[in-house]
């Protein structure tokens, strides 16, 4: 899956102009109950970004490596979708869509990610 990423890439990177904003993103959350480790997910996504002064956006994706405790590992997609928007030079606002696919007939995972920053 890693060489998927890597050519996916490379394609995009490739291209030039075409694409706004280009970029890979390689990211793991491991998730704990107290001490007690739950699952690893590692992300390979492909992504592209763009936006002007006051807004921006982005969009990824790729295989998604779940690693879950006692438990085969297996590769799903994952993909995200967000933004931001700056109010003021001090004042932003975020958001963001993710959805990790499932196998067999479960439901894939969906999250949502909303907040803001203030800059002192």
């Amino acid at each position: 899956m890693k060489k998927i990423a890597l050519i996916l890439a490379s394609v995009f990177t490739s291209t030039g102009a075409a694409f706004a904003g280009p970029y890979v993103n390689v990211e793991s959350n491991a998730s704990y109950t107290g001490s007690d480790y739950q699952s690893r997910t590692t992300d390979f996504h492909v992504g592209w970004e763009g936006g002007s002064d006051k807004f921006g956006y982005y969009l990824q994706g790729g295989p998604a490596v779940v690693a879950a405790d006692a438990a085969d590992g297996s590769t799903q997609f994952s993909g995200k979708v967000g933004a931001d928007f700056d109010a003021t030079e001090k004042l932003a606002f975020y958001g963001e869509v993710s959805v990790l696919t499932a196998e067999g007939n479960a439901d894939n995972a969906w999250g949502t990610k909303i907040g803001t920053k203030y800059k002192f």
